[in-house]
């Protein structure tokens, strides 16, 4: 594919996004694609091709996300979103275009030895697509010796490569808190047990998990995001309800986290007789690179005059590919979006636009790392 039908493919993706597990127009075009390549095709809750050269018997993964995000786009170009109120607002459809380009590239000018398995995953926002694919015996079907997958970052120069060697991406767990008071008149608050003050108190205490009994440097982020109560103008809260998300770097702070949560949580509600229940969930675990493929990524960068680091500060986002590199040795790497505009917007903000300056980069990059990594033998 030349540079100008990567943008025409990137912008058919933007304008016709597609919620995690609901990807079907996109698994349709993404398949006919790879079939179109000559690539061997095999479509579950994902799609994987296959490409294979000459007599190596070594398989390496590249993985791209597919779905998009329950946002209402904003931007004013002429591929916006076609579909109410989603979006690729995290860049899905340039991960997808970069890919398949390379998938090209490979198959023209197939100058390696051995196998590529591309992995095109669905619901990676939610965490769930990853394991979807692994459940349904992915790489027990298709095994590969280490696996990639690449991920824009905005605000960083187009084309620049960041990585590291153990912790990129923390986990992410959701919690809720529900407390059983007694409700009552507002003028009367000794007669009831109020739900709100209590509450009040945990969301308090729950700061100084951190602050007091984790390092403040330990990258735990507890965020308290939803408060919810039955209580009316002059009616005080016989029941509560608080939400939030929590960020880990390593799974002991994780467990941590959970059992201070219901210590702190339930504490503060035998203090005032009231009943507290914790439920903790991880949604996503945390992303783990291992060494040999972080330095494979960074000498593929390098080798191509991009600029990359192996030992960028972990990032307090989390990632779906966790359980693919939890399973199989890999490296997850971000691309500098670029710094100006709609491309240096946030992701997940609803005026965001992957910069379509990356595409034969990212084209370039995995082409690299393939020829790196599966070397044609010299006779």
């Amino acid at each position: 594919m030349n540079e100008h039908e990567l943008i025409a493919l990137r912008r058919e993706f933007h304008q016709f996004p597609e919620l995690g597990f609901a990807e079907e127009r996109t698994k349709a075009r993404v398949s006919e694609i790879l079939k179109d390549l000559g690539l061997e095709v095999h479509e579950g809750v994902g799609v994987v091709g296959i490409l294979k050269r000459g007599t190596g018997n070594r398989a390496i993964g590249l993985r791209a996300d597919m779905d998009a995000l329950a946002i209402l786009e904003t931007s004013a170009h002429d591929y916006v979103s076609q579909t109410s109120e989603v979006m690729h607002a995290c860049g899905h459809d340039g991960h997808m275009t970069m890919l398949l380009g390379a998938a090209a590239s490979l198959a023209n000018d197939p100058d390696f030895d051995g196998t590529v398995v591309f992995l095109f995953q669905p619901n990676e926002e939610h965490g769930l697509g990853a394991k979807a694919m692994i459940a349904e015996g992915v790489l027990e079907r298709f095994p590969v010796e280490e696996i990639y997958a690449i991920h824009n970052l905005p605000g960083a120069p187009v084309g620049q490569v960041s990585t590291r060697v153990g912790q990129i991406c923390s986990s992410e767990s959701l919690f809720e808190i529900k407390i059983q008071g007694q409700g009552g008149h507002a003028s009367m608050p000794q007669v009831g047990r109020d739900a709100i003050t209590v509450g009040a108190g945990i969301v308090q205490a729950l700061q100084t998990i951190v602050s007091r009994k984790l390092a403040p440097g330990a990258g735990v982020v507890v965020s308290v995001t939803e408060f919810l109560t039955d209580g009316q103008r002059n009616v005080l809260p016989g029941s509560a309800t608080l939400k939030g998300d929590v960020r880990a770097r390593i799974p002991q702070d994780r467990e941590t986290v959970s059992h201070l949560m219901r210590q702190i949580s339930e504490g503060i509600g035998a203090a005032h007789g009231v009943t507290v229940s914790v439920s903790f969930d991880t949604e996503f675990i945390e992303t783990i690179n291992a060494q040999e493929p972080v330095q494979a990524a960074v000498d593929a960068a390098l080798a191509l005059g991009l600029e990359a680091t192996g030992t960028c500060e972990p990032k307090s986002f989390s990632e779906d590919f966790a359980h693919f590199s939890a399973a199989v040795p890999g490296c997850f790497l971000l691309m500098g979006n670029g710094v100006d505009g709609r491309c240096g917007q946030p992701l997940h903000a609803s005026d965001y636009d992957f910069n379509d300056d990356l595409l034969p980069i990212g084209v370039a990059f995995w082409a690299q790392l393939v020829r790196d990594r599966l070397p044609k033998s010299c006779d």
